[in-house]
């Protein structure tokens, strides 16, 4: 069982759901999610390689593909957030697809969170004041770094150059940690698993995690520049 040390105070934050997302902060300002800015400010390239997908598969089963995915990290996510809290993930019962989300969530227990030393907060609401705000999975120490940590589910193995939105989302997490709590966290941990089980880990620090880092800067400045 992961040691569970609620060393900050996390005040829930109001989630506004519309259009675009929106959190209400303690001071009452309304700032948009991660998610909002990532998704406004994608590369064109990425917009493009999406509707290609979509024209290939066809709209129907590209809806069937993501709702599917979708359903099983909400399961995934369920399981482990039991088990950080209670040391156990519970029974996913007969249901194919929580047996399955249920498989993933013991495979990142059991090849990642192994790795980490204490939890902070899980499922963690964060805010940078004025500017946006999030929901990160785990707050911690990972191998004896403070750490911002997320789970991901997959429908197949994914490269590093693939998934650098995650990387982003992690820096932004951690620099709003840093700006409200005093912290400075400097690392990102991406716990991944494909639906057939296949278990991938992504680390980003030191001068990588600087990148990230600024790369989320350039989106932020972008985003307010679009709205």
């Amino acid at each position: 069982m992961i040691k569970f040390n609620p060393k900050y105070n996390y005040n829930p934050l109001n989630r506004i759901d519309g259009a675009s997302r929106l959190y209400e902060t303690p001071d009452g300002a309304r700032v948009p999610s991660v998610t909002t800015i990532l998704d406004r400010t994608k590369s064109e390239e990425s917009k493009q390689a999406l509707a290609n997908w979509r024209k290939r598969v066809g709209e129907q089963k590209a809806k069937e593909i993501t709702t599917e995915a979708a359903g099983r990290g909400t399961r995934m996510h369920k399981w482990l957030e039991n088990y950080v809290l209670t040391g156990d993930t519970g029974e996913p019962g007969t249901n194919p697809y929580s047996v399955q989300s249920h498989k993933m969530a013991q495979t990142i227990i059991t090849e990642g969170l192994v790795n980490c030393d204490e939890v902070w907060g899980t499922e963690v609401q964060l805010y940078c004041p004025g500017l946006y705000a999030g929901t990160t999975d785990l707050v911690g120490v990972h191998s004896r770094q403070d750490a911002i940590m997320d789970h991901k589910q997959t429908n197949k193995p994914k490269k590093k150059e693939w998934i650098e939105d995650y990387f982003v989302q992690t820096t932004a997490y951690a620099l709003a940690h840093d700006e409200v709590h005093g912290t400075k966290i400097r690392k990102g941990v991406i716990f991944m698993c494909s639906a057939d089980n296949e278990y991938q880990e992504f680390i980003i620090e030191g001068n990588e995690f600087k990148h990230y880092q600024d790369l989320w800067l350039r989106r932020v400045e972008q985003y307010y520049k679009l709205i």
